[in-house]
């Protein structure tokens, strides 16, 4: 469905919504779904915000057979780099960064990235998986099990690590074990339930461990898996934490 419209205007041009729900036959409300849902384009670029202005001469165009629809809330999986605070982290939230082999299945739509709760922070210094949901069950699964889900985290500290300091982290709260050990560096795996920012840098503090870089792979059930720094990908209908 496309038209041009030649109703009068300020010079400024109407709101999207209001073309797109005169050519539609729907209320204003099913307009702006019809446009978050990205059904709408103006002059064969399309467009997501409801409150954009068109100019009668401009072309605007309803995909065919496209439904008003509520959006879905959805949980979005973030790598976070290094060095980026995860109060900020959520601007990463962006199509350019979705993952790419998800993209032909799975449409970034703006409003999966409005409203989004970080359930599991971490350390500025650390990388890793970030949980970010609109969805309440999620939010209150994370909230309720936040001190039983077990979090797997990569740590590298300074040096080797010797069986006398192993077997002092080995009675902390987490499971620990050596992945990789060289003279300058050694590669530890931590298992932690109820991991809190900052809690596995206090265990490395009090065995006299430095630590070179903190990896967050696992939350739960849910996996890193193939992403990234700075990419993310929705939570996959199968998967639970």
């Amino acid at each position: 469905m496309n038209t041009r419209h030649s109703e009068k205007d300020d010079g400024e041009g109407i709101r999207l919504a209001k073309r797109v729900a005169a050519m539609a036959g729907v209320s204003r409300r099913e307009a702006e779904l019809l446009i978050e849902n990205g059904a709408v384009r103006v002059d064969g670029v399309q467009q997501m915000l409801p409150q954009s202005r068109v100019l009668p001469q401009q072309q605007v165009e309803i995909a065919a057979g496209a439904k008003p629809e509520p959006i879905l809330p959805v949980t979005l999986l973030l790598y976070k780099p290094a060095g980026m605070p995860t109060d900020r982290a959520h601007s990463l939230l962006v199509a350019a960064n979705h993952h790419e082999p998800e993209r032909a299945g799975q449409r970034f739509l703006p409003a999966h990235a409005k409203g989004q709760q970080c359930m599991t922070p971490l350390e500025t210094g650390a990388s890793g998986l970030v949980a970010y949901t609109q969805e309440f069950r999620i939010e209150r699964k994370l909230h309720e099990d936040a001190g039983i889900l077990e979090h797997e985290v990569m740590v590298d500290v300074a040096g080797p690590v010797s069986p006398e300091v192993l077997a002092r982290l080995e009675r902390s709260p987490a499971r620990v074990s050596i992945g990789r050990q060289s003279d300058e560096q050694t590669g530890l795996r931590f298992a932690l339930k109820g991991a809190r920012p900052g809690q596995i840098a206090h265990i490395c503090d009090n065995v006299g461990l430095r630590i070179l870089a903190m990896r967050r792979i696992r939350i739960g059930r849910v996996p890193l898996a193939g992403l990234q720094p700075g990419q993310w990908r929705y939570l996959a209908p199968h998967e639970r934490f």
